[in-house]
């Protein structure tokens, strides 16, 4: 029995700390609503056009303003109370959610409001995202930052399963403005527990004397330097970049349904569920991560890619719906770790700035993997498509766990100071100059 209860999800963040269940719980009822957008925008686009093409568009057209506004949104975290960027950021939201409801109800809806609306939607969300992620250390303390990042990481898994069923259902009962409302009601009441959050006011070092463009400028140009110098964070970014950039199948699910396990819809809907399920089984199990580090990291991307490799080649339905839950399960033991030890490896002066960096990573390596998996698909077929970028990403996670010690002998619990500094970064948060410092020695204690 000790041993199954080390297994079982950490909820400590919840019991111990009031500001974290208030942010916890606006994030998830704030998530559902936005899946349920998401699920209506699609079907209005596609009603208003006839065309995938505008659906895909779309999705670009938040995907644009998101990754300018996580790069703003970063430095603006460590410049200003992160609780008050999140609340500024997050209320608008209430309005634009409310315009397409009123755009849905209107006799002749209007697709570009849809699209100024969606793009609207990701800038802001991209402005407060760095804030609310560079926020976790002081709301779930330092010592669960594991947990913290498992129960965040599970709640977008429920949400994934929870908010698309249920906006199918209002859509096809009440209609799209019911879904466009829900999501309103979701952000005001998000909005609201963040008012009962307590300030967290700029982090010492932050930078925030300065105002000007160029301050502005320089100061995310310090983010950069300090990823660049930070072997550890480097290498959990290209970590992360190898699990997304070679294997993100999603696109190719209708085609391997049809062709390969010869169903339609409900085939198709198995496979998308199945690595959710898988990740919800590893969110349920995560009490272990608090105390592993690298090696279990590097152990979940590897996990993820093979599991990938096999669905590729896989042609017996339920293998494949297995492998994909496997393929789940690494992906949320990855992200609950390469979280954790992102915010355990980065001063809280540079968090914003730090964390902007990976949503933009983030946002953008899917889409490029969707977009490769795509086009290798044209040249082969989806299964083979699937199977060659497995093999790439657990040759690419191999090639950084190589050439990233410190990325192996990395722990929640060692001193963020040992991840092979090149350069010292105690003044990088003022937007200052460097002062160069030897290079630690890398072998000295070093597990591999």
């Amino acid at each position: 029995m000790p041993r199954l209860s080390g297994l079982a999800m950490d909820l400590g963040p919840l019991r111990e700390s009031r500001d974290f269940r208030l942010l916890y719980a606006g994030f998830l009822g704030a998530l559902i609503g936005t899946l349920m957008t998401g699920v209506a925008v699609a079907v209005q686009v596609y009603d208003l056009t006839g065309s995938s093409l505008h659906i895909g568009l779309v999705s670009l057209a938040r995907a644009l303003p998101m990754v300018v506004g996580v790069l703003v949104g970063g430095v603006l975290a460590d410049r200003m109370d992160r609780r008050a960027l999140m609340i500024a950021t997050r209320l608008p939201l209430t309005l634009v959610a409310g315009a397409l409801a009123a755009n849905a109800l209107a006799p002749e809806p209007q697709l570009w409001l849809i699209y100024t609306a969606t793009a609207t939607t990701g800038l802001l969300a991209g402005l407060g995202g760095p804030a609310m992620l560079a926020a976790i250390p002081a709301l779930a303390g330092t010592g669960r930052l594991a947990a913290a990042g498992a129960l965040l990481s599970g709640s977008t898994q429920l949400a994934a399963l929870i908010g698309p069923a249920v906006g199918g259902a209002l859509i096809a009962g009440p209609g799209l403005a019911a879904c466009y409302a829900v999501d309103a009601a979701g952000f005001l009441v998000f909005t609201a527990a963040l008012f009962f959050v307590r300030p967290l006011p700029v982090p010492a070092g932050g930078g925030a004397s300065g105002k000007g463009m160029r301050q502005a400028f320089g100061s995310l140009a310090a983010g950069f330097r300090f990823v660049r110098r930070h072997r550890l964070v480097l290498g959990l970014l290209l970590i992360d970049a190898a699990a997304m950039v070679f294997t993100m199948p999603q696109a190719l699910y209708p085609a391997l349904a049809d062709e390969r396990f010869g169903g339609g819809a409900a085939v198709v809907g198995l496979l998308y569920a199945a690595p959710a399920c898988g990740a919800l089984v590893g969110a349920a199990t995560s009490g272990w991560t608090a105390r592993a580090g690298g090696h279990a990291l590097i152990g979940a991307v590897l996990l993820w890619g093979a599991a990938l490799t096999g669905f590729g080649a896989s042609s017996w339905l339920p293998l494949a719906l297995v492998l994909l839950a496997l393929a789940g399960f690494g992906d949320l033991i990855s992200e609950t770790l390469r979280s954790a030890l992102l915010q355990h490896g980065t001063p809280d002066e540079l968090r914003g700035r730090v964390s902007g960096l990976w949503m933009a990573q983030a946002t953008v390596s899917p889409a490029l993997g969707n977009a490769a998996v795509g086009f290798l698909a044209e040249l082969t077929s989806a299964g083979t498509a699937v199977t060659i970028g497995g093999l790439v990403c657990v040759g690419a996670t191999v090639a950084v766990a190589v050439a990233f010690p410190s990325l192996r002998r990395a722990g929640l619990g060692s001193d963020p100071a040992d991840g092979d500094v090149h350069e010292d970064t105690r003044t990088v948060g003022g937007g200052r100059e460097e002062a160069p410092a030897p290079e630690p020695n890398s072998g000295a204690g070093a597990s591999s």
